[in-house]
């Protein structure tokens, strides 16, 4: 795969025009790492973006010391891509990537993709314009609650088709059903038995047809059931991420609002400070030079 089309996969630069991920990609430069090496670590400087071109890396955060088991964030494989934040921040690294396997990365700088962004402005607006689509998603996931009922929604909006396949696979799955089923067995097989002109005879060959066709309605309907108790299972997947996603952003503004908070008490403390000190060396002076008496 050329890299100009693995730099498309990125959902940063998928609105690049075609010359742009051309030329991008004559920018990015390939660096080998052999197993077990590490890529960069945590806390180091971040100024680049890597694409996996062949091989794979795990990305991780280390231990409090080098005896602890390290925790794995994810395994990044052919075609994927990390770092990428780097690109447009000075901030360290949040945690550490080492080489699973012998791996080649195509990395892109910061300096390399300022440049370049320096000559193209449709490149520069394409940007703009993703990161501004994220921030646009992240206020709309602020500003709504994510929590929600979604298997009260899907149920809201079934058809009476969808009720009747719920309803028989919830039969099916139940005593009830069995004795009915067994009941109805006793009383088919009693009849035909002991009446004098039976409507089937043994072996109960309508009745066998008849059971023929029950199980043969029963298994699509059950199917289409477990078909959507899938869609609602993912459904609530979906809404539980919203929701720890969200519940991580706010976390993170009240992290930032009392680191600022924090910032600005201690600037009022020091502030405090310095006038106590200016009124203590006041104080200090003040008897030194006592004002002259009426009288001398």
């Amino acid at each position: 795969m050329r890299h100009a089309d693995l730099l498309a996969q990125i959902p940063l630069f998928e609105g690049l025009a075609e010359e742009d991920l051309v030329a991008l990609a004559k920018r990015m430069s390939e660096r080998k790492f052999e197993s077990q090496s590490m890529v960069f670590s945590s806390g180091d400087p971040g100024s680049s973006m890597y694409i996996v071109l062949s091989g794979a890396v795990q990305i991780f955060l280390p231990g409090p010391d080098p005896t602890a088991p390290r925790v794995v964030l994810k395994d990044v494989r052919t075609g994927e891509y990390f770092g990428e934040l780097s690109l447009f921040d000075n901030k360290p690294r949040s945690a550490s990537v080492e080489s699973s396997v012998d791996t080649v990365l195509l990395e892109l700088t910061r300096e390399d993709l300022a440049d370049h962004l320096g000559k193209s402005k449709t490149a520069a607006i394409a940007i703009l314009s993703d990161m501004s689509n994220r921030l646009r998603e992240t206020n709309a996931l602020l500003s709504q609650r994510a929590a929600k009922d979604v298997v009260k929604e899907i149920e809201e909006n079934l058809t009476w088709g969808q009720r009747l396949a719920d309803r028989v696979a919830e039969l099916n799955g139940s005593w009830a059903f069995i004795l009915l089923l067994f009941g109805i067995t006793a009383s088919w097989a009693v009849l035909n038995l002991f009446i004098r002109h039976p409507f089937d005879e043994y072996p109960f060959q309508f009745y066998n047809l008849f059971l023929a066709v029950l199980v043969a309605l029963q298994g699509p309907l059950i199917v289409m059931s477990q078909n959507r108790q899938v869609m609602k299972d993912r459904k609530q997947a979906e809404t539980d991420y919203q929701v720890n996603l969200k519940n991580e952003l706010n976390i993170e503004a009240v992290l930032r609002e009392l680191g600022a908070f924090r910032a600005e008490t201690q600037k009022r403390l020091e502030v405090l400070e310095r006038m106590a000190q200016h009124e203590r060396l006041r104080a200090e002076i003040q008897p030194k030079h006592p004002r002259p008496t009426s009288g001398s």
